[in-house]
């Protein structure tokens, strides 16, 4: 009997006096945000993240639990829009066939993004982060597959047209060294979330810094650098129509090529193993250890590669590949008046003709912040300017299915050279490139048909480009 006295003794003493629980857990979560930190500065949030995964996750999610609770709940309301799908869906899709597909370090990252925001009291949990990491891939290729599948070609404008962006190297640049160069294209909805630099220092793999949403644990809209000499950017595909559930998460698959690609082949086989189609993409791949740049077109079943030492390529969302195109897409090449039609044609003048040999971090600024309309041979705010500006295009972008003046266009940039690779820097530039704002109340005054956005949608600011550095090690 003493000791059941004893016993229960104790566990009041447990239940009535947290301190020393609360005092242990404080410690703990003091020492798993011991080498992280957060700056915010230009529109940016800043976060260097270091460790462990479970680690590199709590510390984001700890560092970032109010921007990633808005957003998700900004992509929950914006997905049951436009996609007439609940967020119960996309939890239920990334239970069906995402998360049982992921490595154990990135389970570890997604879960330990789960604790930091538990620690802050926000309730999301595994699926959550995974449905919203795998946004675009579950949005507009799972969704659009279901859809074809009951009636073929009823969804085929539904992979969208994401990012202007170059890279190049050899006599195309000032100093024969890489320059990369990318925006972001997306709705405002989302895109004013696609505000973070995440600066990645893992256990195992290498060092990254790439431009992400809070809550990601990849890029997303794709712009990395990596200690081992690595960049990758990219731009869609235009009306891809394939997805193939069974394969590998793209998000995963991309922040693995991040992660562990010591050269351009690494990042081509780590994307084509176990490739799902989910955002498709011509994948822009540079080595600053070998001054090589290449292209990988990467569909679902059909991929093509080109590569050189002395080239620039671009990418507007235009397909390639001829077989590529025919099998898996429904572009036209030969419509002249499209988005990504447009800019190609105003991008190979610009960055291949006009500015060959010139080419450096400052010439790679104007070239994302291009407002140049190659169609009417002015300047302009429409889908066909490298800066885009949808929301002032009474045509919209019917490829896309985007209608008249949809709030859509560049909303970021970014800018990277070998010698900045060199030292983990890039510069980035929040809001439209060319430095316009956006104003949420007169263009809800003016478009109506789009003030359902303005629960989550008020002003995009641009902010001055900025240069940001990982923290060296």
């Amino acid at each position: 009997m003493k000791q059941v006295m004893v016993f229960m003794a104790a566990l009041c003493m447990l239940a009535c006096n947290p301190g020393t629980s609360t005092k242990t857990t404080t410690s703990i979560n003091k020492d798993r945000l011991a080498k992280a930190y957060r700056q915010d500065k230009n529109g940016w949030i800043f976060l260097h993240l270091e460790g462990s995964p479970a680690n590199i996750g709590y510390q984001h999610g700890y560092l970032a639990a109010d921007e990633i609770d808005t957003t998700i709940q900004t992509v929950a309301y914006t997905l049951a829009h436009e996609t007439a799908h609940d967020w119960s869906f996309y939890r239920q899709a990334a239970k069906n066939f995402l998360w049982d597909k992921l490595d154990p370090e990135y389970k570890d990252e997604i879960n330990g993004i789960v604790d930091g925001l538990k620690a802050k009291n926000k309730q999301y949990d595994s699926l959550d982060i995974t449905a919203f990491n795998a946004m675009e891939e579950l949005a507009y290729y799972y969704v659009p597959s279901l859809a074809n599948a009951l009636k073929p070609h009823s969804a085929d404008n539904k992979a969208p047209g994401n990012c202007s962006a170059f890279i190049a190297t050899g006599s195309f640049t000032k100093n024969g060294k890489i320059v990369m160069g990318h925006n972001n294209w997306t709705s405002y909805i989302i895109g004013q979330h696609w505000n973070e630099i995440a600066d990645i220092a893992p256990e195992k793999g290498h060092h990254i810094i790439m431009d992400c949403i809070p809550g990601y644990i990849h890029s997303g809209d794709d712009f990395l650098e990596t200690d081992a000499g690595i960049l990758i950017t990219e731009t869609t595909i235009t009306q891809f129509n394939l997805f193939d559930s069974t394969g590998i998460p793209e998000f995963m698959r991309a922040r693995k090529a991040a992660q562990y690609a010591n050269s351009i082949d690494d990042v081509v086989k780590i994307f084509t193993t176990g490739n799902n189609g989910g955002y498709a993409n011509d994948w822009l791949i540079g080595d600053t250890k070998t001054n090589e740049v290449a292209k990988l077109e990467l569909g679902l079943k059909d991929y093509r590669i080109w590569r050189s030492k002395d080239t620039a390529i671009i990418g507007s969302n235009f397909p390639s590949d001829p077989k590529l195109i025919k099998e898996e897409t429904t572009f036209n090449v030969n419509d002249k008046t499209t988005s990504p039609n447009a800019r190609k044609l105003r991008m190979e003048k610009l960055v291949c003709l006009d500015m060959k040999g010139k080419i450096d971090a400052e010439t790679g600024k104007q070239i994302e912040a291009d407002h140049y309309d190659a169609l009417d041979n002015k300047n302009a705010n429409n889908r066909c300017v490298i800066c885009g500006h949808i929301d002032e295009d009474p045509l919209g972008c019917k490829e896309w299915d985007e209608p008249a003046y949809y709030p859509m266009g560049a909303v970021q940039g970014k800018i990277t050279t070998s010698d900045l690779a060199a030292k983990m820097e890039f510069w980035a530039h929040m809001g439209h490139p060319c430095g316009e704002d956006f104003k949420g109340e007169p263009f809800f005054e003016a478009h109506p048909q789009y003030a359902w956005m303005s629960k989550y949608l008020t002003d995009m600011k641009s902010y001055p480009w900025t240069l940001f550095a990982a923290k060296s090690n």
